[in-house]
């Protein structure tokens, strides 16, 4: 139940994707002067060491946040006149992302990479709030700990509790303002069935809520259906929806010279949001075309984007 650790894949072409529509969806909220609870349903340690024995392990971030960096890429977006999507430069949402992560970083180099919960408390003010879920042992205290070196006092609550049914607690919030970030591992199967569960109960206790949800794009059924079923959901509910996706390669399994398989790793990842901010598509449509033209590794990367409501 508790072997998975996001630091193995911190950083990655998810974190990529996600963090990317956080802050998009996050620098829109914090636009109006009203307080913003955000709540984080599986807030891992908050901060990552990008050359820890975690991340050197996986290299994961090798192909998300570092070939975004890579010199290549800005060489493309200088010198690619041909290139309709990098001619104008960066995208606005990757740059704030790329400035975002570089805020934890030195000049020189990139060895930190910030999880959802250390993204969000730079963006919020400080009459906004922030819960944090983490049920890993380990990661619940890491995050405790580099939460405590804030000093944010009762601005940010940690939690060592089951986010899914954690999030009932705060919702609706006292101040009718909220988005709520949901990242579960779907290395339990039945995450894709609680994620679908915790969309009802959330739109049926506070349905002007923004709820963001992250999905992995996987050969597994469970994994096609849980956008579907979000989207019927928000159709139901009469509420507005946005489906980002992003993939950066086959999912098809290979084989080596030895005849062993190769799985390919994640290829892709979704955000579904339901009731996003009426800034995040046009956001999107800016950034998804450059992710693929920057992450992309073979022929299959492309991107989806649908919206509703």
């Amino acid at each position: 139940m508790f072997s998975y650790r996001h630091a193995f894949h911190a950083g990655n072409h998810a974190d990529v994707l996600k963090h990317t529509v956080l802050i998009a969806a996050l620098q829109h909220l914090t636009e109006k002067d009203a307080v913003l609870t955000v709540i984080d349903t599986h807030g891992g340690a908050g901060l990552y060491r990008l050359d820890g024995d975690y991340a050197e392990t996986s290299g994961e971030s090798a192909d998300g946040i570092f070939r975004l960096l890579s010199a290549k890429n800005k060489a493309l977006i200088k010198t690619r006149a041909d290139s309709k999507s990098l001619a104008a430069g960066v995208a606005p949402a990757i740059q704030a992302y790329l400035d975002m992560v570089s805020s934890f970083n030195t000049p020189a180099s990139l060895k930190v990479y910030p999880g959802s919960p250390f993204i969000i408390q730079r963006l919020i003010r400080l009459h906004d709030k922030l819960k944090l879920f983490e049920l890993h042992p380990t990661d619940a205290k890491t995050l405790t700990a580099n939460i405590a070196q804030l000093d944010a006092g009762r601005q940010i609550a940690v939690l060592r509790e089951d986010g899914f049914e954690g999030l009932k607690k705060f919702i609706p919030p006292v101040v009718r303002r909220a988005l709520v970030l949901c990242d579960p591992s779907y290395e339990i199967k039945n995450d894709y069935a609680r994620v679908a569960a915790m969309a009802a109960d959330a739109l049926k206790r506070f349905p002007t809520g923004t709820y963001a949800y992250w999905y992995p794009i996987i050969p597994r059924p469970e994994a096609h259906e849980l956008p579907r079923k979000l989207k019927t959901l928000a159709t139901k509910a009469g509420k507005s929806w946005l489906n980002a996706s992003l993939t950066v390669k086959s999912s098809k399994i290979t084989t080596d010279k030895m005849g062993d398989e190769v799985r390919p790793g994640l290829p892709a990842s979704g955000m579904f949001i339901i009731n996003p901010p009426h800034t995040l598509k046009a956001a999107m449509v800016a950034a998804l075309p450059q992710m693929v033209e920057m992450l992309g590794q073979d022929r299959h990367a492309s991107f989806g984007l649908e919206s509703g409501g």
